[in-house]
């Protein structure tokens, strides 16, 4: 039964919600909804990954900030040396890669800190919090980068076979979190690592490498996050994704992953995504104050720690 709360508190959810707006139950807001929550579910199942070691990354929503103010500087103004007389100019293709990939360089730096040296991954995540934060506003002067075309703009506007972009790429993301955990030897390492480190450690598990490769996954993961959000916006804005954190953290507890480590699933998040997703546009439907939504929303998260460890105990 407790593997199928959070599919049941979704079903709740949405018979709740569409008893009290008419508007909630249409196909135009079930797209809305799962367009908003894209951004969401890909950051959370790089958390999943992280939280299922029995850590905690507080930095992924300024990795999101950088990565998208580097990958919209590349576009459009590419890169002078005027030293050397040189000029690149990027591609969208070309940025966003290399704007994904400083995501995951990010992401493996949190990890090296916190194997090589034993920072607590609070610490050290926190610590990356500011550092990104700090390098987004010197890289974008403080102003947001607009105006980044139309081919970029795709990624986070366009449809493909009737689905929103940004849909596809988190179900493909999805899709190969799921294989990654569920049918490779480094999924077993990551699930072993979360529920004793030690007996791990013993067994053989080369614990700092799947943990730098778990951080890096999600630094990455946040990137991609930050591609969607600065193609949607056609903008990448110095203060995007404020808080982000939190509500990845809060889409994977309410999906049932422990934050003891150990325990919990990639569908888990994504449905933990959906509830938050669907909670905050049902809120708004129903024009609820922006003040009770934030007290909404903490409740149903602290509803679901206190289920998280009255579960612990079962086990």
């Amino acid at each position: 039964m407790a593997k199928f709360q959070s599919l049941i508190a979704l079903l709740l959810l949405c018979l709740v919600l569409s008893l009290l707006s008419d508007r909630f139950l249409t196909l135009a807001n079930g797209w809305n909804v799962m367009r908003q929550v894209s951004v969401n579910i890909c950051i959370s199942v790089g958390m999943t990954l992280v939280i299922l070691t029995a850590g905690i990354d507080l930095s992924v929503g300024s990795i999101l900030a950088l990565c998208g103010a580097v990958t919209a500087s590349l576009i459009k103004n590419g890169i002078a040396i005027e030293g050397l007389n040189l000029y690149i100019g990027f591609a969208p293709l070309g940025a966003v890669i290399l704007g994904v990939g400083l995501g995951f360089g990010l992401g493996w730096f949190n990890g090296w800190t916190i194997t090589r040296f034993k920072v607590p991954p609070f610490v050290a995540t926190l610590a990356m919090l500011t550092i990104a934060r700090g390098l987004t506003m010197l890289w974008t002067g403080g102003f947001p980068i607009n105006g980044l075309g139309e081919d970029f703009a795709f990624l986070g506007t366009g449809w493909f076979l009737g689905i929103p972009m940004p849909v596809w790429i988190t179900a493909v993301i999805v899709a190969l979190a799921t294989l990654l955990t569920k049918k490779t030897k480094f999924g077993r390492y990551v699930y072993a690592i979360g529920g004793n480190e030690r007996a791990a450690r013993l067994s053989g598990i080369n614990i700092s490498r799947v943990k730098m490769t778990v951080y890096a996954i999600a630094g990455g993961l946040a990137a991609v996050g930050g591609m969607i959000v600065t193609s949607r916006l056609d903008s990448a804005q110095p203060n995007a994704g404020i808080s982000y954190e939190l509500d990845a953290i809060a889409a994977v507890v309410i999906g049932g992953t422990s934050l003891s480590g150990g325990r919990g699933t990639i569908m888990g998040a994504v449905l933990g995504g959906i509830i938050i997703g669907v909670l905050n546009n049902g809120l708004v439907l129903l024009n609820v104050s922006p003040f009770w939504q934030q007290v909404v929303k903490g409740a149903v998260i602290l509803l679901a720690v206190v289920i998280d460890k009255m579960n612990s105990k079962e086990d």
